[in-house]
């Protein structure tokens, strides 16, 4: 891997860098119209981008300070920006869109009824920051983030806050983030808090709020990442030209930091994952495969003797960092919440241990709750005799009178939502309060106030500032917050130069969250000078090599194989309905021996050749597609891009086929798909762990598949025309022209079950097993594997068999012992392996 391939935001679909990326589109960017040949100079251009501009009244405005005039830090950008025609503009956001298409970049949706996964929203243009500025905001925010360390610290120590009535102990005792098994539990590390996410956004006086602590499993980072190389794609050249401050530096360091954490050099940084249905997994396998950990959820652990293990292909590992992705009451069902099915029994015992760290500690929640924020400024003064460089928004708990007759006196200017609630103010549900009215547009009771006392927190309404976003070849005012990201490196609390920032679909603020429609931003720190190039890549304490061994949790290992299998599934199907399909077309009616003959077969196999796409073929192509959503920290992007157009593809035509030569045809276009997914597997997958046990699944499958069609093309009631189907759907009709004068039972057989140079053979994928076997048992085993498997005793059986084997010689009731031999292998292989 070359210096380039991980360069700032590296990682992405092509595996390219931010400042690749830049040098690969400024040659398209240049070849673009100017804005002076579509007949308007720069100067007119500008004043079209910002005809319609009209930042709110009483708000504060990102582009124009309050006097109309546009902030230093955007000039140059409009600038550059002016020079761009609306055809050219066009060109390139759809660069950008295009880029976050072609890399999968997505976020799962919840709607009242039902989930879906959706392309991650991409505003296009960025929101730019000066340095000081930004230097501003960064040492706010790790003023806060030491303030809430040590919050974390006397929750689950002392508790002298609550002791000396500095925060009421309900606060804290009824909340459910608080983890009462975890109260004396010092972290191995020394800290509670790894990584925050603040969510800030500038109020009407140009003064900066948090609107939001994120502690419990902070999101962000990754997305911030692709956001970053999404607008590299669309303004390369502008963003050269600009100075904005990497981001790779900020990865690189809190890498280090973590396995500079690790317990012993050969123990595991891993991530913690609940898996493919929550909202943030992408962002989760992205992060994993831009920093080289194992992405594991709770089923790949298991505790020994106070360690926490992952279950590999080699055996048990040792984990001693993790990185949490799950909210903590979830982690372990033996102490916390019992029906939790995506965590690990005995984890916080690894933690007493202190063989254990946990990015962040569990418990952490419980400082992202609403009714919290109302006394953080009282603690502030308390412990460090001032306010904090940027307060939260102003907060109040009703469970106190004075602030509960405040709340009831002022409720037309406040948001009002239960005190233990973790949302964001614009993020809110629909039985908040705002501006005292519920939902329905009735007005609140403040005598409902007073009887609900300390179960509600009221907040200050804000209005946020607003940033220029792009409406068609436009620019618009939109309401904005910020979400800022802190690591602890070894030096201490580290800001990411940039992050992204929440621009609102409309004027309205509550329209600000993704999940409501929403979009993101980039956020360019702009420098005074060229910043230094940055790479993930450049070493820091020389500890460059992650673990000696690769390891792959024996989740991963079963998707892998599974994809496999289901791809080769799926090509095998294809192929016999194409063989049936083009017979259909050739006799123009369906009810002849062959065809019928075929369609039984088929229908045994779950296919309906009445449907013009069927169903079973279709439902194969998606456990295919949710097998590698399960893996896609070790699937490329190229590789999950092939699949999807296989399974769009599908979608798209099915309905206008009808049978015959529209089927063969499209059936033809599916094999030309899928068979471009095995060859960027085989060609560019790394053949590591992972892709044996793919590769197996594929040999395994197809030698399963095969074996069934020989037992039934051969059968002695085949009907006419079956050898030659055979061979057909067994791709060796050419070879078997240059071979053999005529075609017979032997000669199906020698080609399509003893030929090993035939890569569709039986024997052929026998030796592609045993070859791959080869492999894994060079893995260093725990548990105990014995030296010959009994799957390789199995396939060298057979494949002894097959290899002095002559094709007259073989009965048809052999074909039927082989191919249940085969269809063992599946469960030879998991004993071995996968237990």
């Amino acid at each position: 891997m070359t210096r380039d391939t991980l360069q700032d935001a590296g990682g992405g679909s092509d595996g390219q860098s931010e400042s690749q990326s830049q040098t690969q589109t400024q040659s398209q960017a240049r070849s673009g119209r100017p804005a002076e040949a579509a007949g308007e100079s720069p100067q007119e251009r500008r004043a079209a981008l910002l005809r319609d501009y009209r930042p709110l009244k009483g708000v504060a405005d990102e582009l124009m300070d309050a006097a109309g005039n546009i902030r230093p830090v955007w000039k140059p950008f409009l600038e550059e920006l002016s020079r761009l025609s609306p055809e050219d503009l066009s060109r390139s956001t759809a660069r950008g869109s295009q880029y976050l298409s072609d890399a999968g970049v997505f976020f799962r949706h919840y709607g009242p009824d039902s989930q879906e996964e959706r392309e991650w929203p991409l505003a296009h243009l960025p929101l730019l920051i000066d340095s000081e500025d930004w230097s501003r905001i960064a040492s706010g925010l790790v003023e806060r983030a030491d303030l809430l360390e040590r919050v974390m610290a006397d929750f689950y120590g002392d508790n002298s806050l609550a002791a000396q009535g500095i925060i009421p102990p309900e606060v804290v005792a009824d909340n459910p983030e608080w983890l009462r098994p975890l109260v004396g539990v010092r972290p191995a590390s020394g800290h509670y808090l790894h990584m925050l996410a603040f969510d800030i956004g500038r109020g009407p006086n140009g003064k900066w709020w948090v609107l939001g602590d994120r502690a419990q499993a902070p999101s962000g980072a990754g997305f911030a990442l692709e956001t970053r190389m999404a607008t590299a794609r669309s303004f390369a050249d502008i963003m050269s030209r600009t100075h904005v401050m990497r981001l790779a530096g900020f990865f690189r360091s809190f890498r280090d930091a973590l396995l500079g954490l690790r317990a012993e050099p050969d123990s595991r940084v891993s991530i913690l994952t609940p898996g493919p249905l929550n909202d943030t997994y992408f962002e989760h396998a992205y992060i994993a495969r831009y920093l080289g950990f194992l992405l594991v959820q709770g089923e790949d652990l298991v505790i020994r003797d106070g360690q926490l293990m992952v279950h590999t292909v080699g055996g048990l590992q040792p984990v001693s960092v993790l990185w949490r992705r799950l909210d903590s009451a979830w982690l372990d069902p033996l102490e916390l919440r019992e029906d939790s099915q995506i965590g690990t029994p005995g984890i916080l015992g690894a933690l007493r241990s202190g063989r254990l760290t946990m990015i962040n500690a569990p418990g952490s929640g419980v400082l992202e709750t609403r009714a919290l924020m109302a006394f953080i400024p009282r603690i502030a003064r308390t412990w460090l005799g001032r306010d904090l460089a940027i307060p939260n928004i102003a907060t109040w708990w009703c469970g106190q009178k004075n602030a509960r007759e405040y709340v009831k006196a002022n409720a037309a200017r406040m948001t009002i939502d239960t005190a233990l609630s973790t949302s964001l103010p614009f993020d809110h549900g629909p039985d908040v309060i705002i501006g005292g009215k519920r939902a329905d547009g009735s007005a609140i009771d403040p005598e409902w106030i007073e009887r609900q006392g300390g179960a509600l927190a009221a907040q200050e309404i804000i209005s946020l500032s607003t940033a220029p976003a792009l409406d068609g070849d436009k620019l618009t005012a939109r309401p904005m917050s910020l979400r800022v990201i802190l690591a602890r490196t070894k030096e201490g609390w580290q800001v990411m130069p940039g992050g992204f920032a929440r621009i609102g679909h409309s004027a309205e603020s509550a329209d600000i969250s993704v999940q409501r429609g929403g979009s993101v931003s980039d956020v360019w720190v702009v420098a005074p000078e060229m910043p230094q190039d940055d790479t993930l890549l450049a070493a820091s304490d020389g500890r460059d090599r992650l673990t000696r061994h690769a390891a792959l949790p024996v989740r991963t290992a079963e998707n892998m194989f599974w994809l496999g299998r289901y791809t080769e599934r799926v090509e095998h199907k294809i192929r016999l309905l194409r063989a049936y399909h083009l017979r259909l077309a050739e006799n123009g009616q369906a009810g002849l021996p062959l065809t019928d003959y075929l369609a039984e077969n088929l229908k045994f196999m779950g296919v309906d050749v009445a449907e013009p796409m069927p169903s079973g073929l279709k439902l194969d192509m998606q456990s295919a597609m949710a097998s590698a959503g399960r893996v896609r920290d070790r699937f490329s992007s190229d590789g999950w891009n092939a699949l999807t157009d296989l399974t769009r593809t599908a979608e798209q035509v099915g309905p206008l086929l009808l049978p015959g030569d529209d089927v063969a045809r499209a059936m033809s276009v599916l094999l030309r798909k899928i068979s471009g997914f095995t060859g960027l597997v085989h060609e560019n997958m790394y053949h590591g762990t992972g892709w044996q046990f793919l590769a197996l699944g594929r040999a395994i499958e197809r030698s399963w598949a095969t074996s069934g069609m020989l037992q039934i093309f051969t059968a002695p009631w085949a009907p006419e025309g079956a050898y030659e189907a055979a061979i057909e759907v067994g791709d060796a009709v050419m070879t078997h022209r240059h071979r053999f004068s005529r075609i017979t039972r032997d000669s199906v057989l020698d080609m399509l079950l003893l030929d090993d140079a035939n890569p569709r053979s039986i024997l052929s994928q026998l030796n592609e097993i045993l070859s791959h076997l080869t492999r894994l048992e060079t893995l260093p085993s725990t548990s105990g594997r014995p030296h010959v498997t009994g799957i390789r005793r199995e396939v060298m059986k057979l494949q002894v068999e097959l290899s002095v084997a002559e094709a007259d010689a073989i009965p048809f009731d052999r074909l039927s012992e082989i191919a249940t031999a085969t269809a063992e292998f599946s469960d030879l292989l998991a004993d071995a392996y996968l237990r």
